[in-house]
């Protein structure tokens, strides 16, 4: 780069996310660059004016060594993505099946977007290997130019401090905390350069201890840029992109709402799996009570008039008598059991006798009196 540019004073703080997007989006039909200067991103719209397309096409041209071109994303780097995914990524055999059989057939890449996202147990580990695998890719590429820069996502200062350290990024004066945040972006931009950055590898040692990772939304700060020429401001590239989950791996739609409204000719929705499973169980939970008030009810016990007490078994004590509840508050037992349990052996009481078993009174019966027989006289 020429020395006839203004330097720097700290590295230059990028978005990955608009990155990775950029990359995505980067074909044949579509250029974008990469400002060496000050770190911002153009996009090269054909839709423009011709009188604006033939300003940046000059700007472009005498200002080579400024702008980098971000590069363009290969049928087989593409098929080397899915098929990475699939290999490392998809345990099971009938869907690892049924994507190789999508990567090696026509219109891979949508085809392929269109089933993960069906499948939303491999949409999520999708997003998390598509992510990693293009940080990798775009820290190789800026690696190349040598350049000096630091991932704004990566960042753990404030977001006014941030906007500080952009609007004095020329400057060599610049007030205590600006200083001491300039020293953590050089201390942080070496990390991208060491080995580890191209292949992370899991701590080792102990684990630390779990503790409920609260999940907040990142604060971007504003984009401030003061070195953008006349002829380029109408391609700066500046999408609000704040997760990876909104960066699609498809170059043909611009969001993921795009995407998502085109699969299958009908728009659709991502279900959390975790709502799903919360709705499951406040329905299971809702039936639970509906059948203890279904029983409460059945054994008398209302809550409307009186509070709801379990039953406990009383303490017997020499002198104390216990009570018996009035037989209209609570029903007998016999009466719930009746018709259930096996009657009880042994003779009955009188007073529950039954009529099968009410003594008989004994019949007289009148005696008849039969005429004897006679035999024959034997001569």
């Amino acid at each position: 780069m020429k020395s006839a540019y203004i330097q720097a004073k700290n590295p230059l703080i990028l978005r990955y996310h608009r990155l990775m997007d950029a990359f995505a989006k980067s074909d044949d039909e579509r250029d974008f660059y990469l400002d060496r200067v000050e770190g911002f991103l153009l996009y090269v719209d054909l839709d423009k004016g011709l009188e604006e397309l033939e300003a940046l096409e000059k700007e472009l041209a005498e200002h080579r060594d400024r702008y980098l071109l971000l590069p363009k994303m290969t049928f087989y780097e593409i098929k080397k993505f899915m098929e990475g995914f699939v290999h490392e990524k998809v345990y099971d055999i009938d869907t690892k099946e049924k994507l190789l059989d999508l990567i090696s057939a026509k219109e891979a890449r949508e085809n392929f977007l269109e089933f993960i996202y069906d499948h939303l147990t491999e949409l999520e580990k999708w997003q998390q290997y598509y992510q990693e695998r293009s940080r990798i890719r775009i820290i190789e590429w800026l690696r190349q130019f040598n350049i000096a820069f630091v991932f704004e996502e990566d960042l753990e200062l404030n977001k006014n401090v941030v906007e500080k350290l952009k609007r004095s990024l020329f400057e060599a004066k610049v007030p205590k905390d600006v200083s001491q945040a300039r020293e953590v972006l050089v201390a942080k931009a070496k990390t991208y350069y060491s080995n580890e950055a191209l292949n992370p590898r899991p701590k080792r040692g102990r684990p630390p201890k779990q503790v409920a990772k609260v999940e907040l939304e990142p604060q971007m700060s504003v984009d401030i840029y003061t070195q953008v020429s006349a002829a380029c401001r109408h391609f700066l590239y500046i999408p609000d992109i704040a997760s990876a989950a909104s960066v699609t791996f498809s170059s043909k739609f611009e969001t993921e709402e795009h995407l998502l409204a085109s699969l299958r000719g009908s728009p659709r929705l991502r279900v959390d799996e975790k709502l799903e499973a919360l709705s499951a169980r406040l329905e299971s939970l809702r039936h639970l009570s509906n059948r203890l008030s279904g029983a409460e009810k059945m054994f008398g016990m209302d809550k409307t008039k009186q509070p709801f007490q379990p039953f406990i078994k009383p303490k017997m004590k020499e002198g104390k008598v216990v009570e018996k509840m009035a037989e209209a508050e609570v029903p007998k037992v016999e009466s719930a059991t009746f018709g259930i349990l096996p009657k009880k052996r042994g003779r009955p009481r009188k007073e529950e006798q039954p009529e099968e078993f009410a003594p008989q009174k004994r019949r007289r019966f009148a005696i008849k009196k039969v005429a004897q027989i006679k035999t024959k006289k034997e001569k």
